[in-house]
C-alpha cells in the first residue's frame, strides 16, 4: 500500500481539535472523509501533532496509506475538492516509505503564537490572534521567555489533563517579535522543540502577557518555573493566536 505524506493548512475555528470525534467536527475526521470520497472504507491519518479547539495549522503534518497508486499532485487536488466545503486544505503532498511516519519521525515542532495589542476590537484578524487592550514590554517578554529555554520540568506550564509520561522538555527556542502595525502592535512568539506537553506553549504565553505587562517579572518566571506547580501558572492564553507553523524531519519529505 503506497504511503503519503500531506502538509495541512487549517483554520481552527468550528473545530473540536485535530483529533477525530464521533458527533463534533474534527480536522482529522475531515480529511478521512475527504479520502473516503477517493477509496472507499475506512481512513485512519496519523499527524505530528494533536492542536485544541480554535487551534489554527499552517503545516501540519500527516500521513495516510491507500490502495491505488495516486500522483501526489492529483492526490492533493482531489482531497482539495472533497474539502472545498471546510476551512481546510493540502498544501503539499509526496509519496513516502513504509518507515515514514508523521509523528513518531518528526525530529522538531515549531509553533507560533499571535499576540495584537491595540484599544480598538480586532476586524480582520479576529479569531486569528488573541487581542490585548492593555501595553505590553516586548523585551520583558522576551527577558521571562529566556529563562524557559533548555531543559527543565515544565509541570507548572503543562494541563492538568496532560497525558505525557514526563514532565521534562527542552525547549530550543521562545522568541519574541515585535511587530509594528498601522493600528497597534503585533507580537508573535516563535516556539520550537521536538515535542510538547498539552496546554505548553498557550500557558508560556499567557505567562509572558503577564511579564509583559508588568504585572510578573523574568524572576517571577524563573520562580514558577521551580515550584513545579500548575498552580503557579499565569493565566492560560486563548486557542485563536495559535499555530502549528511547521515540521521537521531527518529528510524534508516535501522535497
Amino acid at each position: 500500500m503506497p504511503r503519503f505524506a500531506l502538509k495541512i493548512e487549517y483554520h481552527g475555528a468550528g473545530f473540536v481539535g485535530w483529533q477525530r470525534q464521533k458527533e463534533h467536527p474534527s480536522i482529522q475526521g475531515a480529511v478521512e472523509a475527504a479520502l473516503a470520497k477517493l477509496e472507499p472504507g475506512e481512513h485512519k491519518i496519523a499527524a505530528a501533532g494533536r492542536t485544541d479547539a480554535g487551534v489554527h495549522g499552517l503545516a501540519q503534518v500527516a500521513h495516510c496509506d491507500l490502495v491505488r497508486e495516486w500522483s501526489p499532485f492529483r492526490l492533493s487536488e482531489a482531497l482539495n475538492y472533497h474539502l472545498r466545503a471546510e476551512r481546510v486544505a493540502i498544501v503539499d503532498c509526496a509519496q513516502v516509505g513504509d518507515d515514514f511516519h508523521a509523528r513518531f519521525s518528526a525530529t522538531e515542532r515549531r509553533y507560533l503564537f499571535r499576540l495584537i495589542v491595540r484599544r480598538a476590537p480586532l476586524t480582520h484578524e479576529r479569531g486569528l490572534a488573541w487581542h490585548v487592550k492593555r501595553t505590553l514590554d516586548g523585551e520583558a517578554m522576551q527577558a521571562g521567555a529566556d529563562r524557559l529555554i533548555g531543559q527543565h520540568d515544565f509541570t507548572t506550564f503543562r494541563s492538568s489533563i496532560c497525558q505525557a509520561e514526563s514532565p521534562v522538555k527542552t525547549l530550543d527556542e521562545v522568541r519574541v517579535e515585535e511587530v509594528p502595525m498601522p493600528q497597534g502592535t503585533e507580537y508573535r512568539f516563535h516556539v520550537r522543540a521536538r515535542s510538547f506537553l498539552h496546554n505548553q506553549v498557550r500557558s508560556i504565553v499567557g505567562t509572558m502577557e503577564q511579564v509583559g505587562a508588568g504585572t510578573w517579572s523574568p524572576d517571577d518566571v524563573s520562580a514558577a518555573l521551580a515550584a513545579r506547580d500548575r498552580q503557579a501558572c499565569g493565566p492560560v492564553s486563548p486557542p485563536e493566536g495559535l499555530y502549528l507553523a511547521g515540521v521537521t524531519y531527518p529528510v524534508d519529505p516535501f522535497t
